[in-house]
């Protein structure tokens, strides 16, 4: 089969042996895959991302000596019937494989290719069938949309809470889309970029702000703080003075700085949740968290039930990927599209069909 393989740093085309399904596996062929930030960052800061995933015994574990073919936001077509799967089935999984009771993820393995390859094979008792009616390429977007599912499962949410997304790529998109399934409003998005600040109002986003002119905690400060609030510690401590609302944080850049900043801007009591994955090493000052008795939270992807979760908030309409797609490209056209992804201005989500 052909695929876009990580091969010495570099992204190329070329012919690999077919895989072979053993028992327990379905052999598919990739309909499309959309490509990930994590995928960019494996491949920017191969070196980091290695040794980080190593040393905090993460299961994202590769050589970068031998090939790689990532990609694991994907959906696929069965090849050949497998228990209650017949082949011409459109299905999705969460991105990994099982062999003999033991699992391997997918997209950061030398053994097993993913979803920049013509085919891959997937466990059947982690395969969930597409609806009818669902486009292969919205399916395929079921894998980030779970990880803004997860996100917000894992932010104890009350009704009271004003949310603060810092970052909309599609992170923080997915993010705003569960916040809104959630019903919590008013929902503050911030972002640098004019085209991300346009997907996360598509997305659900009620307080669009530009950090470069707006404080989103001013924001946040103006939708929580009630009529008669003081601010009066006094008042806060001895009468019955109406307060703020919780406020509620989800770090979804992943960039150096950016949990101290979000620490700095944070309200009292608020609870941060870091979605965004940082690859490099940061620093922030605890007495921050301590002086505001903040709590920070750091997720990762997301459960099975999430998973499918997500699948059925894109198939019921309760949230519409397709502002996202903003390019397709083939085998040959990956690299590139790794290259343009880094422009987000350009593009929010790009999708790979192995066989266009």
């Amino acid at each position: 089969m052909r695929a876009a393989i990580f091969r010495n740093g570099d992204m190329v085309v070329d012919t690999l042996p077919a895989p072979r399904p053993v028992a327990g596996q379905v052999l598919v062929k990739t309909i499309c895959c959309g490509i990930c930030g994590s995928d960019l960052h494996a491949a920017k800061y191969t070196k980091q991302f290695t040794d980080v995933s190593r040393r905090s015994g993460s299961r994202f574990v590769m050589d970068p000596a031998r090939d790689v073919v990532m990609g694991h936001e994907f959906c696929c077509e069965v090849i050949d019937s497998v228990g209650d799967f017949k082949a011409g089935d459109i299905v999705t999984s969460i991105p990994a494989t099982i062999v003999d009771r033991e699992v391997h993820g997918l997209s950061y393995s030398n053994d097993f290719s993913a979803g920049y390859g013509e085919q891959m094979v997937l466990a059947e008792r982690l395969l969930l069938r597409v609806p009818n009616g669902l486009s292969a390429e919205h399916a395929a977007l079921t894998e980030p949309m779970a990880v803004g599912w997860h996100a917000v499962q894992k932010a104890q949410l009350t009704k009271d809470d004003v949310p603060v997304v810092i970052g909309c790529g599609p992170v923080g998109l997915a993010v705003i889309a569960a916040l809104k399934i959630k019903g919590l409003h008013p929902i503050i998005a911030a972002d640098f970029s004019a085209g991300r600040r346009a997907l996360a109002t598509k997305m659900g986003a009620d307080i669009v702000v530009n950090p470069a002119t707006q404080s989103p905690y001013k924001s946040w400060a103006e939708a929580a703080t009630p009529a008669g609030f003081t601010g009066s510690r006094y008042a806060m401590m001895f009468e019955s003075a109406p307060a703020r609302r919780p406020g509620l944080i989800f770090e979804c850049v992943g960039m150096p700085g950016l949990v101290q900043q979000v620490m700095g801007g944070a309200p009292v009591g608020a609870r941060i949740v870091v979605v965004g994955v940082c690859m490099e090493a940061d620093n922030f000052e605890p007495f921050f968290g301590i002086a505001k008795e903040l709590n920070l939270q750091f997720v990762l992807g997301y459960t099975r039930e999430e998973f499918a979760d997500s699948l059925r908030h894109i198939a019921e309409g309760r949230i519409d990927v397709a502002p996202l797609i903003t390019g397709k490209v083939g085998l040959d056209g990956v690299k590139q599209a790794f290259a343009d992804l880094a422009n987000p201005e350009m593009h929010a989500k790009i999708l790979v069909e192995p066989w266009r």
